[in-house]
Parts: structure tokens; sequence; C-alpha cells
């Protein structure tokens, strides 16, 4: 079993800029693609960005330019640096980790950190 732990959200003007971690620990055999989705109140959850166990970045149109996801292989850490944040940005964002196990490839989540843009 993984376990994914986000920290970093909270309230932040428009404008503004926040940086989400989500370190993974527990039974690591070597985590492929990380990421970030968030849900926002009455909507599903979407992809804001992922990146490969190589650190190519994929983003949704919404935030490409403005949001940059990084990672560090040897913490198991992804990383969203989020500027230029809208209200339409608010939501409950959730890491997501990959992982190849003798039974398969397996997906894990976070348990979601806040994030609110308002003034």
């Amino acid at each position: 079993q993984v376990q994914l732990v986000e920290s970093g959200g909270g309230l932040v003007q428009p404008g503004g800029s926040l940086r989400l971690s989500c370190a993974a620990s527990g039974t690591i055999f070597g985590i492929n693609a990380m990421g970030w989705y968030r849900q926002a109140p009455g909507k599903e959850r979407e992809l804001v960005a992922t990146i490969t166990s190589r650190g190519s970045p994929n983003y949704a149109d919404s935030v490409q330019g403005r949001f940059t996801i990084s990672r560090d292989n040897a913490k198991n850490t992804v990383y969203l640096q989020m500027n230029s944040l809208k209200p339409e940005d608010t939501a409950v964002y959730y890491c997501n980790a990959a992982q190849l196990e003798p039974r398969g490839l397996k997906y894990y989540w976070g348990q979601g950190t806040q994030v609110t843009v308002s003034s």
C-alpha cells in the first residue's frame, strides 16, 4: 500500500500563488506517473496536471501557463506551483500516484487539500 499526504492548500486572493506538495510513503516499488486532480462543489473531479517518472508534464488547458508540476523522485514527492490563481481554481485538490505492483498497475489517492481563491 502507498499513502499520499498532501499539504499546502489554503485561502489566497485572486492573482496570488500557492504551492501544493504530496509525499508518498509505504510500500514503494517505483512510482510511475503522479498527478493532481481537483473537484469543485457540484462538479466532477478533473485532471489538473500529471508528470511521468522521467519528468514529462501534461496540463489541463485551463491551467496551462499558470501552474507548474514537478517531482522529486528521491523523496517520492510531487509538487504543484500555482500562480495567477483565479476564483474558478477553487476546489479540493487531490494527489494521485500510479505504481506497477506484482498484481498490476494500481492507483492511489490522497485525502485532498482545499484551495480557495477569493478576495
